[in-house]
């Protein structure tokens, strides 16, 4: 929310989860006590229900299914085959591509040999995998497809610790003669020929592993610099896995798609810990572009998505009443504006419910949800409204990697869409050096925290404060219900050179529902006014243009028409409309390209990183406040392939009402 809408006078600077009555621990859950490792409760759930669906994954428009017996197998041979490629205690076996059950696979396989899994985002480049790589010093590496094979292939001698590079998809391999490559087929065939000559080597493996081994290394989001690595024994792993449980309990009758990255904290939570935990099954969407057909045929009754994969579904919903009859725009207007009414008054609207909400939430996929969660990077209130109205039964969640993802989240009857929630069982948070208006630095602990940062001792110990407590470094308040109300990063929230506090993300935060609006950043640090850059969502403004029928070749072309700045100037209006003077946006501009996390704009879970930002348009910034009525750009953009485009533009400072 905005610095200056913070209620006076809050009193509570600390709150403990055990403070609040959550469920207890499910019936249906393994004893994380007892089977202390990822491989002993796999084992575990393989005895016991041998024949019951643990996950799924579509290929070629089918689904196939996997068993735990099926789950075991695989994952028994791997670790064999692993351990006779010279795999041990303390090696680690690093893992990369789309998510696929071989990935989970693969990492549990890993800690049979009491290895570390380190998963690394699908879209990384070849630099950051050489920093990744260099850093570990992995022998093994999983790579899905071809795709990330020629990544690895390409480093050449950068990467001298690989000696095995495993493909799981052979499709375009048989050119490759490179003598590390090994297809997972072979690897399993390796594990085999093992247990032909004993059958009990797995389960001999799984008694070895140890609760307080370094289970998983984790990429931190790494908004400053490369990413550190956040170390999970399986004893925190498991333990914090169970404690969220209580906050939102699963059984094996749950479904769930794994949408976002398996390198991500969050989706190691579900897609791995729970269901490993709970036995909820998981279910791996064909492609990326297929996640939307695939939630409506899987029917989820639990998904986590992104702020931004929640903003993009809301612009597209918004997007297709674009293209629908007078008569169905009206209705759904009509819906919409019932649904957020009842919300605000705590209620639900029964005809919204039953001529809207039903059959919307039924295209989404989302009719089975019992629960839905948002994390990762901080959500507007608007497109948290949206959803509520919508009848999705959303919940934010806010964590850190460094505290096993998520340590709060809202209870299923106290949501609040300006909060993130209270403290999970078991876990404490207190607000450090609170102002007069409660606002302070959020500090967490817990007994499942990680371990440290691998091979970082001196950050592990900045990480944490003199009594061991984690600093998060984000800045917020308690409310008077008790939740946790999230600001901003300490370090982005800013002041303008008149005094004015101010959140940047918030702004952007709200700019973002808008329909057209896929990136925005805020600027006005030490500055006399706000000003932002913004991105065009260039699925949806093209489409917009295109019906009326503007003429553009490319995402720079279309940003730069007249008609399209007209259209995003009223956007900006309706959000300065609900901002205090002092906090409205003055002036923006269109950008000529999108802000991608391969150029280092983004982090790979979507976070702006400013400090690029600053450094890489610090002259658009400071055309921004000379006075000028546009910015001349003469520019080249590299992109993955390696190819390169020119861009040579002029982009034109929009000054809005009261601008200076």
């Amino acid at each position: 929310m905005s610095t200056t809408n913070i209620a006076q006078g809050l009193s509570r600077t600390s709150i403990h989860g055990d403070q609040i009555s959550w469920a207890p621990t499910p019936e249906n859950s393994a004893d994380v006590s007892v089977y202390d490792t990822l491989p002993k409760i796999l084992s575990y759930n393989a005895k016991s229900f041998a024949n019951d669906v643990a996950q799924r994954e579509k290929e070629f428009g089918i689904w196939n299914i996997f068993t735990w017996q099926d789950f075991y197998d695989h994952v028994s041979r791997m670790s064999l085959g692993m351990a006779k490629l010279g795999i041990t205690s303390g090696d680690t076996v690093v893992l990369i591509g789309d998510n696929r059950v071989e990935w989970v696979w693969g990492e549990i396989a890993a800690h049979s040999c009491r290895a570390m899994s380190m998963g690394i985002y699908r879209d990384a480049l070849e630099d950051e995998i050489a920093y990744l790589t260099d850093y570990t010093e992995p022998k093994i590496i999983i790579a899905e497809d071809e795709e990330q094979v020629d990544k690895f292939l390409n480093l050449e001698d950068r990467i001298p610790s690989v000696k095995y590079i495993i493909y799981t998809d052979p499709r375009g391999m048989r050119k490759y003669d490179d003598p590390r490559l090994m297809a997972l087929e072979e690897l399993e065939a390796l594990g085999q020929s093992v247990l032909d000559e004993d059958a009990s080597a797995y389960e001999k493996m799984v008694e070895q592993t140890d609760t307080d081994d370094v289970a998983v290394l984790c990429t931190t989001s790494g908004t400053t610099s490369n990413p550190k690595l956040s170390m999970w024994p399986h004893r925190s792993f498991l333990g914090h896995a169970a404690s969220y449980l209580r906050a939102d309990p699963k059984t094996p009758e749950d479904e769930y798609l794994a949408v976002l990255p398996l390198s991500w904290v969050m989706e190691q939570m579900y897609s791995v810990a729970w269901n490993l935990i709970a036995r909820m099954r998981v279910n791996f969407p064909e492609a990326q572009s297929t996640v939307m057909a695939d939630l409506r045929e899987v029917g989820p009754s639990f998904v986590l998505l992104a702020p931004r994969v929640w903003e993009t579904i809301a612009a597209d919903v918004r997007a297709r009443m674009m293209d629908s009859s007078i008569w169905k725009q009206k209705m759904y207007e009509w819906g919409a504006k019932k649904g957020l009414a009842a919300l605000d008054k705590g209620k639900e609207s029964v005809a919204a419910e039953w001529l809207l909400m039903r059959a919307l939430r039924d295209r989404l996929g989302f009719k089975n949800l019992k629960s839905a969660a948002t994390g990762g990077a901080a959500m507007g209130p608007d497109t948290f409204k949206f959803f509520l109205s919508m009848g999705i039964p959303l919940r934010q969640l806010y964590g850190q990697t460094e505290s096993l993802g998520a340590h709060t989240i809202h209870k299923g009857d106290d949501v609040n869409h300006e909060s993130v929630g209270s403290p999970m069982p078991g876990v404490e948070l207190r607000i450090d050096n609170p102002d007069k208006e409660g606002l302070g630095e959020i500090v967490v602990n817990h007994e499942n925290m990680m371990r440290g940062y691998y091979k970082n001792e001196e950050a592990s110990k900045e990480t944490f404060g003199d009594d061991g407590w984690f600093l998060t470094g984000d800045a917020g308040y308690f409310n008077d219900d008790g939740h946790l109300v999230v600001i901003d990063r300490i370090k982005d929230l800013a002041k303008t050179s008149k005094g004015i506090k101010f959140s940047p993300q918030y702004i952007e935060n709200k700019l973002k529902f808008s329909t057209y609006v896929a990136e925005a950043v805020i600027l006005g640090s030490d500055k006399p006014y706000l000003t932002a850059i913004i991105c065009i969502r260039y699925p949806i403004v093209s489409k917009w243009a295109e019906k009326r029928r503007l003429r553009f070749t490319t995402y720079t072309d279309l940003s730069a028409q007249p008609a399209v700045y007209e259209q995003l100037r009223s956007e900006v209006e309706m959000v300065n409309k609900t901002l205090p003077p002092a906090q409205q946006i003055k002036k923006f501009l269109l950008l000529y390209k999108e802000l991608d996390a391969d150029d280092g704009e983004l982090t790979r879970t979507r976070k702006v990183r400013r400090g690029v930002i600053a450094d890489k348009y610090g002259e658009i910034i400071d055309t921004l406040y000379s006075g000028d009525d546009h910015v001349d750009i003469d520019t080249v953009i590299h992109f993955q392939d390696g190819s390169k485009q020119r861009v040579v533009t002029s982009l034109k400072i929009e000054t809005l009402e009261g601008g200076e």
